[in-house]
């Protein structure tokens, strides 16, 4: 893995897991997320 994909696998994760953390829990719970899985849901964002 080169140095810039391993940055915007980075970037992406931190804007998935400041995305997920401003929303509410009736929000992530509305789309099936625990507020203790954004970090997971964060990660999986990468592999895609």
């Amino acid at each position: 893995m080169n140095i810039a994909r391993s940055f915007n696998n980075w970037r992406k994760y931190r804007q998935t897991v400041a995305e997920l953390g401003r929303m509410s829990t009736r929000e992530l719970h509305d789309l099936g997320i625990a507020r203790a899985d954004i970090h997971n849901v964060a990660r999986g964002a990468i592999a895609r």
